[in-house]
């Protein structure tokens, strides 16, 4: 009972604000509430101690010492944009409450609501977005046989989707990078299981996620009777995803959204394949260390956000479709061959702003009348785009020019109504053109000369009374006011009024100051109405050509992308790559894209030829000493593949390939402690998923198979799988590095295997890289010298060249020569040492990573065999 009534007394304490606070909070309990009291947005409570952290602002008490203390954190209303994208950033979701009436207009509290839930998937603030990057709200929904997946940039109004397994879906979620993840509650867990906890979650109740809902809302949305149109309707889960997706926008007042006028279906069929492992080891467009030089940071040369977005897509999932990567073939030949057209599309490019943003902000009401004045000149950039590619003689490009949509009647519209100098806030006035209303004219003419008349009135005034220093001002209190020094007061006529004593000057208001004030202010009042009334028309107005803009946004991107190519491919001496219906990848004089542009000046780099087919070389074994080139040999094949299939031109002197349709990468180890999982288990998960999903115009890239586990082993899992990428009935074109020259041997017994090398010169006492790629295998793999271009101490690197000689002496790699499979198992017979002693200490030295060992630790280890040895 004593309880109650303390709680009750705790009620009675909270003033009517923060039971209005409180009530409101309630509805968003795991957002940071932005409070709108006066000029500020306020924080309270454990908001304001987070917002106080992240924003760097001082963190106060409300009611301090009473029983309603509660921490508090603010800052001016004008300062929005500066602060909520710092909140954002932070991860925070933010519910912007907002005054819904004039304070001026009632004698109560204010009516205050939520106007707007920015969530790091739904930001539409230009601080909070990036250029050159989609901002992708997604969702993921889970159904017995399939996962879905929907993205959605509300900035854009982007909208695609896509279902299929687990490692489809986690491919998908990398490629696309959501700022936020939409997850049924039931399957939060099974989320983190298989996608991990580097996403940004929010967890939805599990009835969002059905069928029926989903389709009414999609379908509401789209104003359809079905799904049929966007070729979505078989897609269940995708649906599924799709529709939590839409929700989530009306829960965050996302409700103006009608430029999201379609949705596509990632079509897996379409693209080239990439598992996770490859996205990642190939650096395609993110990486995990520190300061490395991506794909696309070097082969994005596009000039406008929408090219750079697209460009990213193009690169996250290139063509299968030989039409139409030689249509994009033909438009970079097309823009190389004639420089004029190429310099010309570049400049209009360069002049057009972010027009899917742009026009994303005139659906949602929030474009400003300068946004409005860069849309106009964007557009107006599109026409001399348009007559260059209708005059071209290729047809890809005059097929772009005649989709462009010159836009004749939103520009005119744009231009007659808005100054071209608009400024950014449509309260700051004079954002609309002489001449649109008769009214605002008169009104503006009012105000100018009103503001002449009270000058004149200050002179006369100043004249009758004989008062030189005699002022006309204006202040937000009092209006306006005649202000006349102390030394003058004595003249003041009696029939002004005294309104305001200062120190040394006193205030004064005319009945004629008073006529001329109210006209003014009143003029200045409706001007600024009938500018926000005129705006909102013309903002209504241009929400019918939402499409249109889409549509040479859209144009205007893959354009970009494809000067972007053509920049690249004369700035880098690229070649195009010939496209045949044939199985083969035959790349002469390839350059990796990457490694060629961080080179010092004037130092070429090595350039390599690589031939594959299915017939005579589907595997080539590439063996070489550590630091000799072999993972960058195995990179830039897939990069030139990659490149030539997303219709750019390759760095290489000619490439003539058949369409791949996956390609599968395992270079370099990547442990998965987190997980629990060793080096090298991932990387036996990760050749498991390759083994199992390969396909007859696969590309299989395997670096150093093997070498997380002992020698034997490694050597004995390399050969499996090398024999097993043979056998198998798609024949793979495969290129298998390894540091195992044991594998040479395999040429003698598998006709498709080839061994090359990567060609060293050995000198007295060090070895020279030459990075060439040449025919046969290596005889040994130098991991010696390189431990001693590494510093190691000279007594363990001449221990370490007896023991390699003794090993080499005693176990001869001829006892590989009969190791083909039979009844489907692998026979290994070899390493027998008469001696248990020597085998021991023989797997102590083999089992050394020479690579990562410290000197320390290397003496350290010899003082072991040397006991070893004591003990006999």
């Amino acid at each position: 009972m004593a309880k109650k009534e303390a709680t009750k007394t705790k009620e009675k304490k909270e003033t009517p604000l923060m039971q209005q606070y409180n009530s409101i909070k309630a509805k968003y309990p795991d957002a940071c509430l932005l409070f709108r009291v006066g000029d500020f947005y306020e924080t309270f409570g454990e908001d304001a101690v987070r917002a106080a952290g992240i924003l760097g602002i001082t963190l106060t008490k409300r009611g301090a010492g009473s029983d309603s203390e509660t921490a508090l954190a603010g800052f001016p209303h004008h300062s929005l944009n500066t602060y909520l994208p710092k909140l954002v950033k932070a991860g925070l979701r933010v519910a912007i409450c907002d005054q819904l009436e004039d304070p001026k207009m009632t004698k109560t509290i204010v009516k205050r609501g939520v106007t707007e839930l920015v969530t790091p998937g739904v930001a539409m603030n230009d601080e909070v977005l990036q250029a050159k990057s989609n901002n992708f709200l997604a969702a993921v929904s889970f159904g017995k046989k399939y996962l879905g997946v929907s993205f959605l940039d509300v900035s854009t109004g982007e909208f695609l989707t896509a279902q299929g397994n687990e490692e489809y879906v986690d491919k998908l979620l990398q490629n696309f990078g959501p700022s936020e993840i939409l997850v049924p509650k039931q399957f939060k867990t099974k989320f983190r299981e298989v996608f991990g906890e580097d996403y940004h979650t929010f967890y939805l109740e599990d009835w969002i996620f059905k069928e029926d809902y989903a389709v009414e809302s999609l379908t509401k949305h789209f104003q359809t009777n079905s799904l049929k149109g966007f070729g979505i309707e078989e897609l269940q889960e995708g649906v599924i995803a799709s529709g939590a997706v839409l929700y989530y926008l009306s829960e965050t007042q996302h409700n103006k959204i009608q430029h999201i006028t379609n949705i596509q279906r990632i079509a897996e069929d379409a693209y080239v394949w990439m598992d996770r492992f490859t996205i990642r080891n190939l650096e395609l467009y993110h990486s995990t260390n520190v300061n490395a030089v991506t794909l696309l940071d070097v082969i994005d040369k596009t000039l406008s956000p929408m090219g750079a977005r697209l460009q990213k897509r193009w690169l996250a999932l290139p063509l299968k479709d030989a039409s139409r990567i030689e249509s994009r073939h033909e438009v970079v030949s097309y823009l190389k061959e004639n420089s004029e057209t190429l310099q010309s599309i570049q400049y209009q490019i360069k002049q057009i702003s972010d027009l899917e943003r742009l026009i994303s902000k005139v659906a949602a009401g929030k474009v400003s009348p300068r946004e409005v004045v860069y849309l106009k000149e964007s557009l107006d950039a599109i026409v001399p785009i348009k007559e260059l590619a209708l005059k071209s003689s290729n047809e890809a490009l005059k097929t772009i020019g005649d989709s462009l949509h010159a836009c004749e009647l939103l520009r005119e519209k744009i231009g007659n109504t808005l100054n071209q100098d608009a400024p950014v806030n449509i309260n700051k006035g004079n954002a609309i053109a002489t001449g649109i209303s008769e009214e605002l004219d008169q009104l503006r003419n009012i105000s100018q000369n009103g503001k002449a008349y009270l000058e004149d009135l200050e002179q006369r005034e100043s004249e009758t009374t004989g008062i030189p220093s005699l002022k006309v001002a204006f202040n937000n209190v009092f209006g306006y006011y005649i202000e006349v020094r102390n030394t003058h007061k004595d003249k003041v006529p009696s029939e002004w009024i005294r309104k305001q004593t200062l120190v040394s000057a006193e205030r004064y208001i005319t009945e004629e100051l008073k006529e001329y004030e109210a006209k003014i202010l009143g003029a200045e009042e409706k001007i600024q109405l009938l500018e926000n009334q005129i705006f909102e028309q013309l903002i209504n107005w241009m929400a019918t050509y939402i499409k249109p803009v889409q549509h040479n946004a859209n144009l205007v991107a893959q354009l970009d992308c494809l000067q972007s190519f053509t920049q690249l491919a004369i700035e880098n001496n690229y070649a195009r790559p010939i496209l045949d219906d044939s199985f083969d990848l035959e790349i002469k004089e390839g350059r990796h894209p990457v490694i060629e542009k961080q080179l010092p000046v004037g130092v070429p780099y090595i350039s390599n030829d690589v031939y594959l087919d299915r017939e005579s070389q589907q595997i080539i074994m590439i063996t070489g000493p550590n630091m000799s080139g072999k993972s960058a040999i195995l990179r830039q094949t897939a990069l030139i593949v990659l490149l030539a299939q997303m219709g750019s031109f390759v760095p290489a002197e000619s490439v003539r390939m058949g369409i791949v349709d996956k390609i599968f990468t395992r270079v370099g180890a990547s442990d998965n402690i987190s997980m629990g999982e060793s080096t090298f288990m991932v990387e036996m998960n990760e050749t498991a998923s390759i083994l199992n999903n390969i396909s007859d115009r696969s590309l299989v890239l395997l670096d150093e198979i093997g070498r997380g586990t002992s020698t034997y082993d490694g050597i004995s899992i390399a050969w499996a799988i090398s024999e097993y990428l043979h056998e198998h009935p798609h024949k793979p074109k495969t290129l298998f590095a390894t540091h195992y020259h044991e594998l040479n041997e395999m040429e003698a017994i598998f006709e498709r295997i080839q061994n090359f090398n990567v060609s060293v010169k050995e000198l007295k006492d060090t070895v020279l890289f030459i990075r060439k790629l040449v025919k046969g295998g290596s005889a040994h793999s130098f991991g010696i010298h390189v431990a001693k271009m590494a510093g190691m101490p000279q007594t363990v690197i001449q221990k370490a060249q007896k023991m390699l000689k003794k090993l080499e002496k005693d176990h001869s790699a001829e006892e590989l020569s009969g190791l083909k499979s039979t009844d489907d198992e692998l026979q290994l017979s070899f390493f027998n040492l008469d001696d248990p002693l020597l085998e021991e200490i023989k797997e102590e030295i083999v089992n050394l990573d020479i690579n990562t060992l410290t000197p320390v630790e290397a003496l350290m280890k010899l003082n072991e065999i040397k006991r070893m040895l004591g003990k006999k």
